[in-house]
């Protein structure tokens, strides 16, 4: 029986994960950036323009709605500290989305880098 841990470093073989030096271009050039984080972690604080599909639901949400209907977006992702993020590019992946990356420590490595994020009012 694998661990999570283990399911993640698997994950990563498979997955490009962007350096935080390097995530602000990954962001402007693309389509989508997802927080696959919970509610609750993003409202309190997320990357500007991030749309909000918690890892539990993610792929039920890409699924049914047409606007992700193309398989060649350009996608980020990213959660608390890149696990999450690398099992959802995973995952995207086995849907057929052919550019998928996540972002390398996660909000957490893009605080400590004093890049912005929006805070709740």
């Amino acid at each position: 029986m694998k661990t999570a841990h283990e399911l993640v470093a698997e994950a990563k073989i498979h997955v490009t994960e962007v350096p935080i030096d390097q995530a602000l271009d990954a962001i402007r050039a693309a389509d989508l950036l997802i927080d696959v984080r919970e509610a609750d972690e993003f409202a309190a604080g997320h990357l500007q323009g991030a749309l909000s599909m918690p890892r539990g639901v993610l792929e039920f949400r890409i699924a049914g709605n047409p606007a992700f209907e193309r398989r060649d977006l350009r996608v980020v992702l990213y959660c608390k500290t890149s696990g999450r993020a690398a099992l959802a590019a995973r995952s995207l992946q086995s849907m057929g989305y052919l550019d998928v990356q996540s972002i390398a420590g996660g909000i957490e490595a893009w605080t400590q880098a004093c890049l912005p994020i929006v805070l709740p009012k």
